[in-house]
């Protein structure tokens, strides 16, 4: 056997198999006498048959199949071994009158092969790499919403606009029938509150839908219905009043703090707005973190140029998929996917040149990390090592946790480098601030 490669240019190449009658009728023969062996065939005794009838009933077949597995297997070691760094899989050239009746064959396959560039991490212009922090605002609205949740509902005979008001929606063209209690400073509109505030219970009000609530989500809730259905839905409805409940508010007092984080965590306001504060933008900065990435990535595919085997990669996505695809349908593929590949390549290259590859030890510590997080939710803060060990080997057992829990874990590294290499200035900002920049 032989193999050579014919290098066209820097990102396209042809590979020569040649396959002699030495490599492979050693294999075939061995298959065949085995096929004789055990052949049921009328007319002879089994292990009588033959070999000149299983050769012409079998031999062909035998032949193209171990053929087969010698080029696959030829080409797979020829690949690692000159370490060629190829896009998609090697294709095969078309050739005419190919005959399998002869005693030696020669296979050809194109390879499009990946091109060689440099990173630069560090572009002209700064990336921005955004602070969030809590607001005061937001603290006291989230304190407020503490002391409602863990506050009690005092019942009334008539509402006031803090209140909370239970009843039942009803339009019967639409089918809608539906107990809900509202809040009713999500009421829109002078007129719609006061229709709320001056009924009694066992009232029925008759509310237009449209421009009910402040929130379009408020409405779905009220009314549960779709997004769809709630899209310019500008019907009647009726509510009637079954109770009138003043939310009072809980006492920031030690048996709240201990309700919240356990005996003696917390002991005033001051540390619970703090620990607020602190809970608060852990949350943020994942939201900062993923947009640093989204940033990084943007910035790197505008900066790091280099070229593609283009034809290559299009008669590839033609002509291996489930379905073969018209050139122009490939094209379409090619422009779709052509972001991802880049990107790819260029993280591929991050990755190799600094050493950031996952290994076996990182995953399972990782893993170990997850489990105790998760352990932390339901109370168990301090779980025994070998409970864990136990937990993550079941984990890691499973191949699609091993690919999800090692994508977590390489776009940790890769973040952190990236935090440590990048040209970056931090902006401090608000949350809504945040979302205004980024989501414009």
């Amino acid at each position: 056997m032989n193999i050579s490669k014919e290098q066209l240019d820097d990102l396209n190449a042809v590979v020569t198999v040649d396959i002699s009658k030495e490599d492979y009728t050693g294999k075939v023969d061995k298959i065949l006498k085995d096929y004789r062996k055990n052949a049921n065939i009328p007319g002879f005794r089994k292990g009588h048959v033959p070999m000149g009838l299983v050769k012409k009933q079998y031999g062909k077949a035998v032949l193209v199949d171990e053929v087969n597995k010698l080029l696959q297997d030829a080409l797979h070691k020829y690949l690692t071994e000159e370490k060629l760094d190829v896009l998609g899989n090697p294709l095969p050239k078309e050739q005419e009158n190919f005959d399998w009746d002869a005693d030696d064959y020669s296979f050809e396959f194109e390879l499009g092969l990946a091109p060689k560039f440099d990173v630069k991490l560090n572009s002209k212009k700064a990336i921005t790499h955004y602070k969030i922090v809590a607001s005061d605002e937001m603290i006291d609205n989230q304190v407020n919403t503490i002391q409602k949740q863990y506050g009690k509902l005092v019942a009334k005979d008539a509402a006031e606009k803090e209140d909370l008001v239970a009843g039942v929606f009803v339009n019967e063209e639409k089918e809608i029938n539906n107990p809900t209690t509202v809040a009713l400073e999500k009421i829109k509109g002078k007129r719609n509150l006061d229709k709320f505030l001056k009924a009694k219970i066992g009232d029925t009000l008759t509310l237009k839908t449209k421009g009910l609530f402040n929130d379009d989500h408020d409405l779905i809730s009220a009314l549960k219905i779709t997004h769809d259905e709630a899209q310019d839905l500008d019907v009647e409805v009726t509510f009637t009043v079954n109770e009138i409940n003043k939310q009072e508010l809980a006492d920031l007092d030690q048996e709240l703090f201990d309700k919240l984080y356990g005996p003696g965590v917390i002991s005033s306001v001051t540390e619970l707005k703090e620990r607020i504060k602190t809970d608060s933008e852990l949350q943020f900065e994942q939201q900062s973190d993923q947009q640093l990435l989204n940033a990084i990535t943007e910035s790197l595919l505008e900066n790091t140029q280099f070229d593609l085997p283009v034809e290559f990669l299009q008669k590839w996505i033609r002509t291996t998929g489930e379905q073969p695809l018209t050139e122009d349908q490939a094209k379409d593929e090619f422009e779709k996917s052509e972001k991802g590949l880049r990107y790819q390549l260029i993280e591929g290259k991050i990755i190799s040149d600094n050493n950031l590859q996952v290994t076996f030890e990182e995953l399972k510590d990782f893993a170990k990390d997850l489990i105790k997080g998760q352990m932390a939710q339901f109370g168990q803060m301090s779980p025994q090592d070998k409970e864990l060990e136990d937990i993550a080997a079941r984990i890691l057992s499973n191949q699609d946790e091993v690919k999800r829990i090692s994508e977590q874990l390489m776009s940790k590294k890769l973040l952190n480098f990236y935090k440590e290499n990048a040209k970056l200035k931090t902006k401090e900002v608000s949350f809504d601030e945040f979302i205004k920049e980024v989501y414009k």
